[in-house]
């Protein structure tokens, strides 16, 4: 421990690369572990809609099949409505006011108008700002300041005029119309309000199956999206985790790394002290000493660092939508624990691992490599490498036999291309010397000798490259694998939509709305158009008795969807579909064509249907298709439009644009639609895709930076001597921004590489799923982070050496460590 403490307070410079790596290491475990944290659990929302109700009923909303296992549940698609002989019950205990929510389209409005009857307005509770009440159907009271009393607006039920005007209560943007204009606009009734005695009114409804009577904070679950705050929290947890583990990925990799290459740098002082009597064991022991040292205070550095940075990253996800506005770190201390204790154990590890090869040499052995490097790869880094990288293979071909649908879900490809980034990573000083040598192959045949020298040093330095390259590999392989999976997945999947579909338009609802009877009136009277309405709804099947499994489920009419439609079917014929049938694909547990299967349709109905076709299994959007006979309460919300014959596409897309206007619907040709990314998970996914890469990539940056530092700090003597050899100072900065650059070539072909290796393995459950398999690497994304390597790591280089080359060269020469 002396000798730990006068080695660190002596050369606290060499320790400088491994404490920051370090540092920073812990501050992103914290970080992520804090955020992790503060996603467990949503506070409780109150009720909003329904905060002065005394009661709430709510219609079936939760299917719940018994298995020997226990009930499974599972939310329908379309709730049922309160039967009609309970609501005549409940009439007679007390005022019942039928609550209805249908959305609302309006010419300057909020894109999330909701409209509702004005006799609910007093539950939440809202209260006349200005004007009146509604007393007309063409009278509307409206929520904010968006419209005042007195202006006309277009809606896509007619024109209206805002007679009132409601605070806005921050959960909603509404509309209110009379109670009948309210019902004619949305029939269907799953709630009402009820002002009677509690127990007495869930009497009255306990013969109804599925009902649920609400008070107190219960009235929550009647307002809209009730689980929006545990989805969210859900997509937060994915999130987090995600990002973790791949800052605990990345962490680990490069502290370890770095702290190898301090301690390999100080081979000749090793030498020295096993010449003067040290032992392996002292020599270990010593290492180990200063690496606790280290560790622990680096560690603590990147707890205080990461609880400084935390409330940062919460404010950013709120910014961007990925969290709701009550997000925030909360005052949790078990991430605290678990990032310093990481931190101290990565510590350990590195230096224990890069000590033993330089404990078991002999003196004359430390000392001679010291001044000669050599290959690098221990038998140990061989055993490890080659290890991972067949387990990584195996894996690989275990789930493509197995299962390939598992290499297309978000958790697998993010944490997948780690066990091949750490197998190529321990591989690559056997592979660097080659490498570098074909790189500077046409550098060194220029005049000069400068070109020669490149070459020589970063093949001569093997351990040097490959702990300088290794940063550009994680960089390139995280950047090209993840960024070239959403890439090969959304291609495969517009290719898949643009072959499933032979619409020449597709018309499609505004936001998650859906089109009223008098539009697709509109559409099919557009001449030249052939029609294939459909709407989304659901099917619920049990699977091995204990499972119950949602299917995301289309409403069509077969004749029409012949004529726009090529499903990829593999057994049956569309036309084959009726009401009492199902189309489904090869996921399902029973795909034979005549089998019969038991399900329950989006609103619980159970039934018992025979299957017409069957579908491949494809990138997974290849779902159930049925008549609308099975699907109560879809409505459409998509329209495909195939030519007629002769029919010109310019008139058709006219009268399209036409019909739709009033309804605030959306004309695409197939291609476009099909090329469109989905809206409700683009943003989402852009940034989920950033914070974990630009977590990775600024902590591997700020590696690369640092150990590229290092390794020109024990070259002075080498510089020296070239100047005294003739060289001038621009000539040893151009040879050393050469061999940087040389390198980070190197660590991007290697990143490359894993990460062409890591999309064939995806390229090959598209295929074996019969989805298209073309994989996209991310060329322009490779190339700026490539770019920005360079950068980096030419500037960290050149920029310690100019420093260097300012003391004489005798002088310089004269340095010994």
């Amino acid at each position: 421990m002396s000798l730990a403490l006068h080695t660190l307070r002596a050369r606290w410079t060499a320790f400088a690369g491994g404490f920051t790596a370090l540092a920073l290491g812990v501050a992103l475990l914290t970080v992520m572990g804090l955020a992790l944290a503060s996603s467990q659990e949503a506070p409780t929302r109150r009720p909003e809609r329904f905060a002065a109700a005394p009661v709430v009923v709510k219609g079936a909303d939760t299917l719940r099949v018994p298995t020997p296992n226990g009930d499974r549940t599972e939310e329908l698609a379309h709730p049922r409505p309160v039967p009609a002989a309970t609501v005549a019950k409940l009439r007679r205990l007390g005022t019942v006011v039928e609550d209805r929510s249908y959305p609302v389209r309006a010419e300057g409005g909020p894109g999330d108008l909701t409209g509702h009857p004005w006799s609910t307005a007093a539950f939440a509770p809202y209260e006349i700002e200005t004007g009146r009440a509604p007393r007309t159907d063409d009278e509307v009271v409206v929520s904010g300041d968006w419209a005042r009393p007195g202006a006309r607006v277009r809606t896509e039920h007619g024109a209206v005029r805002v007679v009132g005007t409601v605070a806005d209560r921050g959960f909603e943007h509404a509309v209110f119309h009379t109670d009948a204009r309210a019902a004619a606009l949305s029939p269907a009734v799953v709630q009402l309000v009820v002002d009677a005695d509690p127990a007495a009114v869930r009497e009255t409804v306990r013969e109804a199956a599925g009902v649920r009577v609400l008070t107190g904070d219960d009235r929550r679950y009647a307002d809209a999206d009730p689980g929006r705050d545990s989805e969210t929290l859900t997509a937060m947890n994915a999130l987090f985790g995600t990002a973790g583990g791949v800052s605990a990925f990345v962490s680990v990799f490069v502290v370890a790394s770095t702290f190898a290459f301090t301690v390999d740098r100080r081979r000749r002082e090793f030498g020295l002290l096993r010449s003067a009597g040290a032992t392996p064991g002292r020599l270990r022991r010593t290492v180990l000493c200063e690496a606790l040292l280290v560790g622990a205070l680096a560690s603590a550095a990147g707890c205080a660092l990461g609880g400084c940075a935390a409330p940062a990253l919460a404010a950013w996800v709120v910014d961007v939508e990925l969290a709701p506005g009550w997000f925030a770190i909360g005052d949790a201390r078990w991430p605290y624990h678990l990032a310093f204790w990481t931190g101290l154990l990565v510590a350990l590890s590195g230096a224990v691992a890069a000590s033993w090869r330089a404990g078991r040499t002999s003196p004359v052995q430390a000392l001679r490599e010291a001044s000669a490097d050599g290959g690098g790869m221990t038998r140990g880094r061989w055993l490890c490498g080659t290890a991972l990288l067949l387990t990584a293979g195996a894996t690989l071909a275990v789930a493509l036999l197995d299962d390939p649908g598992d290499l297309l879900h978000r958790k697998t490809y993010v944490s997948r291309p780690m066990l091949l980034i750490t197998a190529a990573a321990l591989l690559a000083p056997a592979v660097t010397r080659p490498l570098t040598r074909l790189l500077a192959r046409l550098p060194a045949r220029l005049p000069g000798a400068v070109g020669m020298l490149v070459r020589e040093n970063t093949a001569a330095g093997a351990r040097r490259t490959a702990a300088v390259a290794a940063p550009v590999l994680v960089m390139v392989a995280l950047a090209g694998s993840l960024l070239g999976a959403t890439a090969t997945l959304e291609r495969a999947g517009a290719a898949e939509t643009r072959e499933r579909t032979t619409a020449a338009f597709v018309v499609t609802a505004a936001g998650d709305g859906a089109f009223d009877a008098r539009t697709l009136d509109r559409l099919r009277a557009v001449p030249g158009a052939r029609v294939s309405a459909s709407a989304p709804s659901a099917v619920y099947v049990l699977e091995e008795g204990t499972a119950l499994i949602r299917s995301e489920a289309r409403a069509v009419d077969p004749g029409a969807l012949a004529a726009t439609a090529r499903l990829p079917l593999t057994a049956g014929k569309v036309t084959g579909l009726d009401d009492g049938s199902v189309v489904v694909n090869e996921e399902w547990e029973r795909h034979t064509v005549g089998q019969r299967v038991r399900v329950w349709l989006g609103d619980g109905t159970e039934r018992t249907l025979r299957i017409a076709a069957v579908m491949a299994t494809g990138t997974g959007d290849n779902g159930v298709y049925v008549t609308p006979a099975n699907a109560p309460g879809a409505r459409v919300d998509r329209v495909d439009v195939a030519l007629a014959d002769g029919a010109d596409a310019r008139a058709v897309a006219a009268g399209l644009e036409r019909a739709v206007r009033p309804a605030g619907g959306r004309v695409r040709t197939g291609d476009r639609w099909a090329a469109a990314p989905d809206p409700g998970s683009e943003g989402a996914t852009r940034h989920g895709l950033l914070l974990v890469l630009g977590i990775a990539l600024l902590y591997t940056g700020v590696s690369l930076a640092d150990t590229m530092a290092m390794a020109v700090s024990d070259r002075v003597r080498e510089f020296a001597v070239l100047r005294l050899a003739g060289a001038t100072r621009w000539q040893v900065l151009r040879m050393v921004a050469a061999e940087s650059l040389t390198v980070v070539a190197a660590g991007a072909v290697l990143g490359l590489a894993v990460a062409a290796l890591n999309l064939a393995g995806m390229g090959g459950a598209l295929a074996l799923l019969s989805a298209p398999a073309a994989i996209a690497l991310p060329w322009p994304a490779l190339a700026a982070v490539t770019a920005a390597c360079a950068v980096l790591a030419t500037a960290s280089a050149v920029v310690p050496t100019a420093l260097a080359l300012r003391r004489p060269a005798l002088e310089s020469a004269a340095v010994r460590e």
